[in-house]
């Protein structure tokens, strides 16, 4: 029985990783601050759900100790460079290290599409600097490199429908940026093949069979949800005022100066490089998908799950 260390289990593809792998009978770790966080994964079998503090090097250590493979997931969308650093570069540092002394040396660590050293984002930067500190570190390393992951509970496409059922027009920067989403299901899945197959790419990029701009996919948010709004494309320079307002309000932002800035270069594959194909996976289409969660209950994945199953 395989002992899989699973960072970010919790969250919404974690949550999917470890049903996949709860149901190969895979032994689970998800560690968390807070144990309430846990109660999406703690009924299921095989999953153990503990409270703790990743980001502190001792308890990651002692987590690490005695797993075969490390999933790690944990990343944030928004926040100033030194947030983006402590998540996306720092903490791989921490792994690595908690690795050697583990002696573990399998890990799956999921990044981004467009992560480069010389990317406009803060976001996509602090993901190339997570990949190459791991990469250098020795270890049976394999980097997914997803696009947007939609699925039910997304913060994407939900996002939008729900934004088309309450305004008239959705007024929006970087409309004609390309996007090539990647359904929550395949990433899952394509995490847990590679944990089985040690001999795949070293770097895999996750997206789906096609390709959307940003003005299609808000579209195509809207008619599946039933508020198909006009789209109003606006100039850069008001649409990063536009996310400077949305970022001085309570909460995470709908929209960043650095989602902005992400939004300047098309987030599709790259020629020649591995993709879900690859290993095996063909990628559902997200016209195919998005009408099973962009209902009125919101995208409950309970009776999403439902209705691809044919039960709902």
């Amino acid at each position: 029985m395989q002992r899989i260390l699973v960072l970010g289990g919790t969250g919404f593809v974690g949550r999917h990783v470890c049903e996949k792998l709860s149901r190969l009978q895979c032994r689970v770790t998800v560690p968390t601050r807070h144990y309430d966080n846990g109660k999406s994964v703690l009924t299921l079998p095989w999953v153990d759900v503990v409270v703790a503090n990743v980001h502190d090097e001792a308890a990651l250590t002692e987590l690490v100790r005695g797993h075969d493979a490390v999933v790690n997931l944990i990343a944030i969308l928004h926040g100033n460079q030194d947030a983006f650093t402590h998540v996306h570069a720092t903490l791989p540092r921490k792994l690595l290290r908690a690795c050697q002394a583990g002696g573990v040396r399998r890990v799956v660590h999921v990044s981004a599409l467009g992560a480069s050293a010389s990317a406009p984002s803060m976001y996509q930067r602090s993901k190339a600097e997570g990949e190459a500190v791991l990469a250098a570190g020795g270890l049976a390393l394999t980097v997914l490199r997803p696009s947007v992951i939609f699925g039910a509970g997304d913060q994407f496409m939900n996002l939008f429908a729900r934004l088309q059922s309450v305004f008239p027009v959705m007024p929006l920067a970087g409309t004609a940026t390309r996007f090539q989403p990647v359904w929550v299901e395949d990433v899952a899945q394509a995490i847990v093949r590679v944990l089985a197959d040690p001999q795949v790419p070293p770097v895999i990029e996750c997206v789906g069979p096609d390709i959307f701009t940003l003005r299609e996919l808000v579209q195509l948010a809207g008619q599946a949800s039933g508020h198909r709004r006009p789209v109003l494309t606006l100039p850069l320079a008001v649409g990063r005022l536009q996310a400077r307002m949305m970022e001085l309000m309570p909460g995470a932002p709908l929209m960043s100066r650095d989602n902005l800035d992400s939004m300047q270069v098309d987030n599709i594959a790259t020629a020649g490089m591995p993709d879900l194909r690859s290993i095996g996976i063909q990628p559902a289409a997200l016209a195919a998908i998005a009408p099973t969660f962009l209902q009125p209950d919101g995208g409950d994945p309970m009776l999403q799950r439902r209705r691809s199953a044919g039960r709902f």
